[in-house]
């Protein structure tokens, strides 16, 4: 009976520790409901992990766990997944596939890219998160999102701007302008479909949809997100912040069409 009960406790002990590391938004954020953010942090030369926090603010969830960097995440439409991207090693900082994590599940799952395709430097979703757009090498590609398999293809020329609006940071609803780093890439500026950047904040950096009418970036360590009309800019409260926060991705929630 003693050893019957001991192993028992230790399956409940292994269980518990499998959901801890699997499954860690668990009990503190509500997958595709809640809005929330997820970001890079880590100092390692080859990317970071993935971090994760309501948009209320509180506590950074790491989400990944790898011995190699990951960064570049991108929140799919509904919230239930990140894609990103992986780096090959330890000791190398380019990223070498593009991976799409589900946030339910914990399970993990690689879209492959042409073997003629460069490395991979931005993921984003389209068709309503039915697909995704890969730029690798200077070239853009589609496919379809897990649990679909098969190699990405290329974007054809009428795809194309389709395309760069799923990795571009679009403003507004419906779309009016795109958030991007100003020409001194220390300030950060939007533009329309027409006309010149125009700045929008100082010392701003790493843009994010949030919502349909504000947009997030980092200024230093901080989040900061400021309406995209009238109104002040308000700083996300968070904590255990791992080091080097970069690269927001924004799921708006479940009541609001998230980008």
């Amino acid at each position: 009976m003693r050893g019957e009960r001991v192993r028992l406790v230790g399956g409940l002990l292994l269980l518990a520790a499998c959901e801890s590391t699997f499954l860690p938004l668990r009990g503190k954020i509500e997958v595709g409901r809640d809005p929330m953010v997820v970001f890079v942090g880590g100092d390692s030369p080859a990317g970071g992990d993935l971090y994760a926090l309501s948009t209320a603010g509180g506590r950074a969830i790491p989400i990944t766990f790898s011995t190699v960097g990951e960064m570049r995440p991108a929140l799919s439409p509904d919230g239930g997944e990140v894609a990103f991207l992986r780096a090959g090693s330890l000791s190398d900082s380019t990223p070498a596939s593009v991976w799409v994590l589900n946030l339910l599940n914990g399970a993990e799952r690689q879209v492959e890219l042409p073997e003629r395709a460069g490395p991979p430097q931005q993921v984003g979703w389209t068709d309503g998160g039915r697909s995704l757009v890969m730029r690798a090498g200077g070239q853009l590609y589609r496919a379809e999102a897990p649990p679909a398999k098969g190699t990405a293809r290329p974007v054809a020329g009428a795809e194309r701007a389709a395309a760069e609006s799923a990795l571009a940071v679009m403003l507004g609803k419906p779309a009016f302008a795109r958030a991007l780093p100003c020409a001194n890439a220390e300030d950060l500026c939007v533009v329309g479909d027409t006309g010149s950047p125009a700045l929008f904040a100082r010392g701003a950096r790493e843009p994010a949809r949030w919502g349909d009418d504000s947009v997030a970036y980092l200024e230093g360590d901080r989040l900061v997100v400021r309406p995209l009309g009238a109104g002040r800019a308000r700083w996300v409260e968070w904590s255990a912040v791992p080091a080097r926060p970069r690269q927001p991705s924004v799921f708006a929630g479940a009541t609001a069409e998230p980008r």
